[in-house]
């Protein structure tokens, strides 16, 4: 189409007008020591850094060179990486949130203490946007208010009760159900009321275990803050979500809460290494993809749980691909292939690949279903059980017990996501459904972070829920009056008619002595 200057000139025009954002400085820390959190951001900040801003990203990974990103590498916590793993074992649900406040803390400590995030912090540099991971190493915060940056947050496992806490969404417990547990917002009598114990009982772990060593950490690194942690902690902005509804379930989210689920996901995929391409396409029976994710590891599952994946992946007619930290697996068969690192989008956009056998990390479920792939959930910690759960409800997963797998079950498993079709057909519907939005997540992701750094923040956007104490929020100041008011108007009218009573019947009663003893 050949374009007229009158045409030319109103492209231009609409163009000068669309929103322009300077390169602004970026300063963000990854809250957790897992490789999947800072996937969910990799691409997400490698267009930030595109878009001509500075980002500065703290990590304990050590990154290759990226134009406009500049990389402090804070690997001390890797040391605790085993200890880690085995404490999340922990049984009891007052145990395991100790652990989870014990590593979070720790994380906190392993960053802060870092010499080169210490030189960072003495270096007088200032930033427009602190871009904070939602977990809870809340001493972390601190850095938005010493380099006077706009506090925003990123969460790659989602939303839970304290985002929307932290946020002021109103949002029921009755169907949100806590991160870490094997539930779906469809719950049981039984289960609402466990959902409601747990988060409770997590909520004495945070105030009485991790607020202290919290506010501690934050005052040892930040002498001369200028808030409160409290005070830091209320002044987020907005929120980036790594979830979407058609990926979960339907719940209300204030207009600073933006889901960006699948942001990670990259549009123009890496070409799959020929070996494994070839390994893949040669397969006639399809492909089998299995992977625990980058927490946890293959190598460390128990003698028995691997035998029992070797017997039963070594019997099937489909190829396997297992995700195995090792160069060497014992008694591998012939039809799987072992590699430290696979390309997962890309193997999973491949159409041979049949299943995905995965521990239920958000990150891999959301690829799972991009693609179109139904899955074997073996969930091991945090919000994989829930994912699972979630995803078997949806129609398109089965779960297992990944400690106690049994060989039976496995086969039994994998052999029915195989050839019954509504599995398949469940996560093409999802994925057509994600699939189907105005926008990609990235871009919606980038546009919004732009908006608060071109506002300075979004006060306009703050709920007023945050300004209330709980008796406000939920109303029961304003009940007591509509509910005690006429309750003692109904008293006092019972009491006066009782005295009225007493009265009138006393008179009468005076009247008859009287009569009698005349």
């Amino acid at each position: 189409m050949k374009l007229t200057p009158l045409l030319l000139l109103i492209l231009v025009g609409v163009f000068n007008n669309a929103p322009r954002t300077q390169g602004a400085k970026i300063l963000t820390t990854l809250g957790f020591p897992g490789r999947s959190q800072y996937i969910f951001v990799e691409t997400y900040l490698k267009e930030l850094a595109a878009r001509g801003h500075q980002v500065t990203v703290i990590s304990p990974f050590k990154e290759k060179p990226v134009q406009n990103i500049r990389f402090i590498t804070a690997p001390k916590i890797h040391e605790y990486s085993d200890k880690m793993l085995k404490i999340y074992k922990a049984s009891g649900f007052w145990a395991r949130h100790k652990a989870f406040s014990w590593t979070f803390s720790l994380v906190s400590e392993c960053i802060l203490s870092d010499e080169g995030v210490q030189k960072l912090i003495h270096s007088g540099e200032t930033f427009d946007l602190f871009l904070a991971e939602m977990v809870q190493t809340e001493s972390l915060f601190g850095l938005a208010q010493h380099f006077n940056a706009t506090l925003m947050g990123f969460s790659s496992y989602g939303n839970d009760y304290v985002i929307d806490e932290l946020m002021g969404n109103i949002s029921p417990l009755s169907y949100n159900p806590h991160i870490t547990s094997p539930r779906s917002n469809i719950m049981t009598f039984y289960e609402r009321l466990l959902n409601r114990w747990e988060i409770w009982t997590e909520k004495i772990v945070y105030y009485i275990v991790h607020t202290p060593v919290m506010e501690e950490q934050y005052a040892k690194y930040f002498p001369n803050a200028k808030k409160t942690l409290s005070e830091v902690m209320d002044s987020f902005e907005l929120i980036l979500l790594g979830q979407h509804f058609t990926l979960s379930y339907a719940r209300p989210y204030l207009p600073n809460m933006i889901e960006v689920g699948g942001i990670h996901i990259s549009h123009k995929p890496i070409p799959i290494p020929e070996d494994i391409k070839q390994f893949i396409e040669t397969s006639r029976e399809g492909v089998i993809y299995f992977s625990l994710g980058s927490n946890v590891k293959s190598k460390d599952l128990p003698e028995e749980t691997r035998n029992t994946l070797l017997k039963v992946f070594g019997g099937l007619k489909q190829r396997v691909l297992w995700k195995f930290e090792n160069d060497q697996l014992p008694n591998k068969p012939s039809n799987v292939l072992i590699s430290k690192w696979f390309p997962q989008p890309n193997i999973l956009a491949h159409p041979n690949v049949k299943l995905f056998i995965s521990h239920g990390g958000l990150l891999s479920t959301i690829e799972s279903v991009y693609f179109g792939k139904p899955i074997l959930g073996l969930p091991v910690f945090y919000d994989q059980f829930m994912n699972v759960k979630r995803a078997t409800e949806m129609g398109f997963c089965l779960g297992l017990d990944l400690q106690n797998l049994q060989q039976s079950e496995l086969e039994q498993s994998i052999h029915t996501l195989l050839t019954t079709p509504s599995y398949a057909k469940a996560a093409a519907l999802i994925s057509e459904r994600y699939k189907d939005q105005p926008e990609a997540a990235l871009d919606r992701a980038i546009w919004w972070t732009e908006y608060v750094i071109r506002h300075k923040g979004t006060p306009h956007m703050r709920a007023t829920s945050r300004d209330l104490s709980f008796v406000q929020l939920h109303g029961l100041d304003t009940l007591a009056v509509l509910l005690g008011v006429p309750l003692v108007t109904i008293l006092l009218l019972v009491k006066l008619a009782y005295w009225l009573l007493c009265i009138t019947f006393g008179s009468k009663h005076k009247r008859f002595d009287k009569q009698k003893r005349n």
